[in-house]
Order: structure tokens, then C-alpha cells, then sequence
């Protein structure tokens, strides 16, 4: 067990100590990135939309061909085993399937014999500290070089790294992620934007990964009748918006006050980001809370 991981982890039908568990170095994770991941939350013990997120995995499996090595009741039995056992309250459920190791290095997919690689551990849920929400992150905005369906949650995720360390590099806490134009989303986030009173949102499409969070902002914004447009955003949009937040289940509603070292808005996080951030936190203990 580390601080950051949980024991038991669960690999290959098996709970067992982390520094216990190893795969083959010809798995094809390693040698590819050949597989798809999912994040879970966790709030007081209960797996927050545990039935879609599962749906969401098996939405990436199936875009990428690769076989579900459990059904829905036993990923589920996986993540209760680890929620029971892990230390924390609220935690951080990762959920990853690989192709498997085959007795070689190739491209194409191995024989059917080759069974998947199934890997998962309970990490603590960390959100962001209040003296950080309250003067808001910086970003940058960067060339979206990433592959055509970023709407799969795979583990070929090396673009969005070095966008992130781009970011971290010039002190900021986010890359916006800009294509031909358009604002897709960031390299750990989803972003939307506030402009004369109304929030802006980029549609669900194959150049963004809609995550369970958007859903959620976009539901309480229905719900408390704030308006809302959902269409392609320009990044002359983005620049001259009002507000502009990022949105992951770790940074919650986190405003990005400087963007490419200019502030947005009034350079201090904006009215309705404060006004969802309760909202989400009401919508936390109310109901994800409770299961």
C-alpha cells in the first residue's frame, strides 16, 4: 500500500497487496498502450452512477474492439470489494482492461486465447482546497494534436500528458486543448464557459471525452434554470467569455481566471461558478452521498 493506492488491488480475479501484483512485460498496456481505463467516484462509500460509468467502459471496449473480461456484476462485486477495504471515505475507483500479453510483439490483435488484462485499485478522492477555489487556477491554451476518437477513454493518453506538462511547466494548472479553431476541452478536464449569463458548453463528440461531471454541471444548470447552449465553441469565445471553469470529479467546478497569462473576466472567479459550486456540493451530500 502507498498513500496514494489501496491495498488489496485487484488483478486477474485476484485481490492481493499491490507490491504483490505484476504483469507480463509483453502486455500489451505496456508495449501499445493497448487498452481503455475508467475513474469512479466515491462519496462516503457509495460508487457515484457506478451503472454508467460501467457503460462508458464497455463503450470504450467495444470502439476498440477488445473483449469485457467481466460483466456488469462482476465489475461491480470488483468495486465494492475495493471500496469496503480501502481506508477512505471518499475515494477514487480506476478501473483498467488491456488486450493481454501475447508470446510476441505485434501489431495486430493476438490469438483469441489471449485473455485481457483486468487491473483495478481504490485510491483517496482528493478535491481542491478552498484557498485555491477562491482566486482561481491559470491556463493555456495548446494545439489539440491528439488522435479522432478522443471520445474513447483509453490509455494511449501520452498527447494529453505533454499538454498537461506544458501547462505545469509555464505554472498553470490546465490545457486548453484548441482544434482548428474550436475549443474541445482540457487535457485532464472538461470546460465550459459563461458568457452575458449563459453557459456554453462544446458538444458531446468523438474530439472530446463527455465526462460523468459535465453531465452532472449541465443537469443542475437545467434543474436551477440557468440557461444553457450547447454547440462548438471558437476560441475567440473562449477568450472573451466571462467565466471560465474546469470540471473534473476531483476539481468539482474550478475557475480558470488566467488564460495564456491574460485574466478572464474580472480576473477572480466569477458569480455562477461560485453559484454551481454549491449546487454541485448540495447535489453531493443530497445525492451522491446517499447512493
Amino acid at each position: 500500500m502507498t498513500p496514494y493506492v489501496a491495498d488489496p488491488v485487484y488483478l486477474n480475479g485476484r485481490f492481493l497487496p499491490l507490491a504483490e501484483a505484476g504483469i507480463s512485460p509483453l502486455d500489451r498496456g505496456f508495449l501499445y498502450g493497448d487498452g481503455v481505463y475508467e475513474v469512479i467516484p466515491v462519496y462516503s462509500r457509495q460508487a457515484f452512477r457506478l451503472d454508467q460509468h460501467l457503460a462508458r467502459l464497455q463503450a470504450t471496449l467495444d470502439g476498440v474492439r477488445l473483449g469485457n473480461p467481466l460483466d456488469v456484476d462482476g465489475w461491480q462485486a470488483v468495486v465494492g470489494e475495493l471500496v469496503a477495504s480501502a481506508p477512505w471515505d471518499d475515494q477514487s475507483i480506476y478501473l483498467q482492461v488491456t488486450r493481454g500479453a501475447d508470446d510476441k510483439r505485434d501489431h495486430a490483435f493476438p490469438p483469441a486465447g489471449v485473455r485481457p488484462t483486468a487491473f483495478a485499485f481504490a485510491s483517496p478522492l482528493v478535491t481542491t482546497p478552498a484557498a485555491v477555489r477562491a482566486t482561481g487556477v491559470a491556463a493555456i491554451t495548446v494545439p489539440d494534436l491528439r488522435w479522432a476518437r478522443c471520445d474513447l477513454k483509453v490509455i494511449s493518453l501520452l498527447a494529453n500528458v505533454l499538454a498537461r506538462q506544458q501547462a505545469v511547466d509555464q505554472g498553470c494548472a490546465e490545457a486548453i486543448l484548441i482544434r482548428d479553431g474550436v475549443m474541445k476541452e482540457g487535457a485532464a478536464s472538461n470546460i465550459f464557459l459563461v458568457s452575458d449569463g449563459i453557459l456554453l458548453a462544446p458538444p458531446k463528440s468523438r474530439l472530446m471525452l463527455p465526462g460523468i461531471t459535465y453531465d452532472v454541471v449541465l443537469e443542475l444548470a437545467d434543474a436551477h434554470g440557468l440557461p444553457v447552449k450547447i454547440g462548438e465553441i471558437a476560441e475567440t469565445e473562449l477568450r472573451r467569455a466571462d467565466e471560465v471553469w474546469m470540471t473534473s470529479s476531483t476539481k468539482e467546478i474550478l475557475a480558470i481566471t488566467t488564460l495564456d497569462g491574460q485574466p478572464v473576466g474580472t480576473g477572480s472567479p466569477g458569480p455562477l461558478a461560485g453559484q454551481m459550486w454549491q449546487w454541485y456540493q448540495d447535489f453531493k451530500n443530497n445525492v451522491m452521498r446517499k447512493g
